[in-house]
C-alpha cells in the first residue's frame, strides 16, 4: 500500500497579518500564500490580534492564528514573533518563514527549538526615519541574526541581495515582489463620491510614515498652479506627530483628497483613472504600489533611490530624492503627457514576466524544498 506523501506545514510570521491589513509585506504575503496553499502546503499564518476586525479561522485555505501583540510600535513585532515561534513549535511546523528584519531577532530562538527557518529580508528597515537610534541598532541586529542563523534567506531586490553578500558573506535567493494583473475598470462611482474627476488627478498610495515622503509631495503639489487634484490613499498604523501633521497639511488644501486605507474596487478605480502615480519615498525594498501602478500602464514618478532605479525607469520618471523643486518640475513635465501604447505595453509586459505571483510562488516553494533537503 502506497503511503500518502506528508503535507509540509509552513508557519508564517513577522507581519501584522492577512487579509486586507495595511502594509507592503502584508500585501506580499496575502498574494503569495494562497498560491502556495494551492500547491498542497499547509500554511498557518500568525496574525496580530490588534489588527483583526473580525475573527476568522481560515482564509483561502490558510489557517489564521491570532496572537497577542502589545500596542507599542517598538515592541509589537518582536513580542508577537516570539509568541508566533512558540506556536509554530507547538504546531510541529516543518518550516517557520519569518518576514522582515526586525522579527529576524527571533531566528536563533526558533533554531534552539529545533525549527527550520526561512527569512525574507524586505529591506533595511533601520533606515526608516520613524525609528530612534536604539531601535535602528535593534533592527540591524535582527538583519544580522536572520542572515547568520536562518537556514535560507530570501531577498526581494538586487540591492538587498548585495547588502547580504557584502555584510554577511552569504548568498541569498532573490525572489521579487509581485503584482496580479488588473482588470481596468470604467466604473467611477467611488471617485464621484469623493468629487474626483476621472483622468484629472494624481495619485499616491502609501502609509503615513516619514520615509514615504508624502509631506514632500504635498509641498511640491501646492506649488503647482493647475486645475488638477492630488489623491492620497493610505493611513498610519499608529498615529504619530508626523501622521497628524500630514493629515492637517492635506485637509487644509481643497485640491488634495485623502481616502484612508482602501483596497478592492475603490483602489481599482483610483488606479484605473489616474493621470500620474507618484511615490516620493526615501527608502523602499521593492514597493508593490509602484508595481501595481505600472501594471495599470500609468505614468509613474518616483524618487531616484536604489530600489526604484532597479526598475530601469526612464529619466522623466525619476526625481532627486528629497528635492521638492525637482519633484514639482517633474510633475509639471508629466502632467499632460499621454502614455503611449508602446510604453503601456512595455510596463505591463515587464510586470507579467518579472513580477508574476505564480512564478514567485514556485520560486518560494523551491526554497522550502531546499530547506527540507538540507536537514
Amino acid at each position: 500500500m502506497l503511503r500518502k506523501k506528508k503535507q509540509l506545514k509552513i508557519f508564517v510570521t513577522g507581519t501584522r497579518g492577512i487579509p486586507n491589513i495595511p502594509g507592503g509585506v502584508e500585501k506580499h504575503c496575502q498574494d503569495l500564500y494562497p498560491l502556495i496553499a494551492q500547491q498542497g502546503y499547509q500554511v498557518i499564518f500568525a496574525v496580530r490580534k490588534s489588527y483583526v476586525k473580525k475573527k476568522i479561522s481560515f482564509w483561502k485555505n490558510i489557517q489564521l492564528e491570532p496572537l497577542y501583540s502589545p500596542p507599542y510600535k517598538s515592541f509589537e513585532a518582536i513580542v508577537h514573533t516570539f509568541f508566533a515561534v512558540l506556536k509554530a513549535w507547538q504546531h510541529h511546523a516543518d518550516i517557520v518563514h519569518i518576514h522582515a528584519v526586525g522579527p529576524g531577532l527571533l531566528v536563533p530562538f526558533a533554531k534552539l527549538l529545533g525549527l527550520k527557518v526561512v527569512v525574507t529580508n524586505h529591506g533595511p528597515d533601520y533606515h526608516r526615519q520613524k525609528w530612534n537610534k536604539v531601535a535602528k541598532i535593534v533592527l540591524q541586529l535582527g538583519e544580522f541574526l536572520g542572515a547568520k542563523f536562518a537556514d535560507e534567506v530570501i531577498v526581494i531586490s538586487q540591492t538587498i541581495k548585495d547588502i547580504i553578500a557584502a555584510r554577511y558573506k552569504r548568498e541569498a535567493h532573490m525572489i521579487y515582489n509581485g503584482v496580479t494583473m488588473p482588470i481596468i475598470t470604467k466604473d467611477s462611482d467611488f471617485l464621484k463620491n469623493l468629487n474626483i474627476t476621472p483622468g484629472n488627478y494624481l495619485v499616491a498610495v502609501a502609509r503615513f510614515v516619514p520615509e514615504k515622503g508624502l509631506d514632500l509631495l504635498v509641498k511640491a503639489f501646492q506649488k503647482i498652479n493647475k486645475e488638477i487634484k492630488l489623491v492620497i490613499a493610505g493611513d498610519a498604523d499608529h498615529e504619530t506627530d508626523y501622521s497628524r501633521h500630514l493629515k492637517k497639511m492635506i485637509d487644509q488644501d481643497k485640491r488634495i483628497v485623502r481616502t484612508g486605507y482602501i483596497t478592492g474596487e475603490p483602489l481599482n478605480q483610483l488606479f484605473s483613472h489616474a493621470r500620474l502615480f507618484i511615490l516620493p519615498s526615501y527608502h523602499e525594498g521593492l514597493p508593490i504600489a509602484l508595481l501595481e501602478a505600472m501594471s495599470y500602464g500609468l505614468h509613474v514618478l518616483v524618487s531616484n533611490i536604489d530600489a526604484h532605479l532597479e526598475l530601469n525607469l526612464p529619466t522623466k520618471s525619476l526625481f532627486k530624492c528629497g528635492d521638492t523643486e525637482d519633484l514639482k518640475i517633474k510633475i509639471e513635465n508629466l502632467l499632460f503627457e499621454t502614455v503611449s501604447n508602446d510604453e503601456r505595453t512595455e510596463f505591463q509586459q515587464l510586470i507579467k514576466q518579472k513580477y508574476n505571483w505564480q512564478t514567485i510562488a514556485q520560486q518560494t516553494i523551491a526554497v522550502y524544498k531546499k530547506t527540507m533537503i538540507d536537514r
